[in-house]
């Protein structure tokens, strides 16, 4: 299969289709209603693997309150134009000059609680948001997949956090959504899994062949939208206070205290200091050649 473009999701080019944001840059992200009561939101950065930048963070979040304020939308869906859903968070500058999406209190630790009050708060929103993955699926990008109600996956995805192999993550969800065995594995290695073994550990629904999952994923959205809202949202809080009650909140808000000591850490210094002396590409490069995967997966393909 050929990956996806933005022309694939409505646009001829990255910002077509985009409305404008406070007059001085377009949205980051299309959004279009495909059926009847569901609305669809496209993270449009294609050709950065929609790497998560502090406007499109932005521009996302605020897709997805104005579809949860919208009478006429029962269910969203997350998807990604080109190639990825998303491979992580911008390491390569793509915050400078902005500022973070929503307020959260500085300090030590700001960032990794900032980002997982960020995908948490999709927990929070009374319609379903269902996150529609297909080629990478990484970092704040599986932070952001996991923070969705539903997820969906192409059979080929691919869902791990190779940041785990100089660092620690913002959002510590492996073990509440893998088992803890498969969430050994990935933190301790810092490997990815295939979308079919996403779903057969729990952490994805179901997966399905990368040409079939736009069109699978509307068939979920559109029986969800049969249901009325007001009945839809006091379920999806049944299963999510549930999880609370179980201290799924309570751990992944623990767990920014990691991150936050993680950065302090000599091996993170050191690798600070190799992606300022060499760049971010080569030291990325670098840390993933002895694995073979992610960014060097195709030299070592026979």
């Amino acid at each position: 299969m050929s990956a996806p473009t933005s022309s694939d999701y409505g646009a001829s080019n990255p910002s077509a289709g985009a409305k404008p944001v406070d007059g001085s840059r377009p949205s980051l992200v299309i959004v279009d209603d495909p059926a009847p009561r569901v609305r669809r939101i496209t993270l449009n950065r294609p050709e950065k693997r929609n790497a998560l930048n502090n406007p499109l963070r932005g521009d996302l979040l605020d897709a997805l309150r104005a579809a949860d304020d919208d009478p006429e939308v029962r269910v969203t869906i997350i998807r990604g134009a080109g190639p990825s859903f998303s491979a992580g968070y911008d390491l390569g500058g793509g915050n400078e000059g902005t500022d973070l999406p929503h307020f959260t209190a500085g300090g030590e630790g700001q960032w990794p609680r900032h980002v997982t009050e960020s995908w948490m708060s999709i927990w929070d929103l009374a319609k379903p948001v269902i996150a529609q993955v297909h080629g990478y699926c990484l970092a704040g990008g599986s932070e952001l997949a996991t923070g969705c109600d539903l997820v969906y996956v192409a059979e080929d995805a691919k869902m791990g956090y190779p940041a785990v192999r100089f660092g620690v993550p913002d959002m510590h969800f492996h073990a509440w959504f893998l088992g803890m065995r498969a969430a050994m594995e990935m933190m301790i290695t810092g490997d990815s899994i295939s979308g079919v073994q996403a779903v057969e550990l729990g952490w994805a629904n179901r997966a399905f062949p990368a040409d079939d999952l736009d069109a699978e994923v509307l068939k979920v959205a559109q029986r969800i939208a049969l249901i009325p809202s007001d009945i839809v949202q006091l379920n999806k809080r049944t299963v999510h206070r549930a999880m609370d009650v179980m201290g799924l909140r309570a751990a992944i808000r623990s767990g920014t205290e990691l991150c936050a000591l993680g950065i302090h850490q000599e091996s993170f210094k050191a690798f600070i200091e190799d992606s300022k002396e060499k760049g971010l590409v080569a030291a990325l490069q670098e840390r993933d050649e002895p694995f073979g995967d992610y960014r060097t997966a195709e030299k070592h393909e026979v």
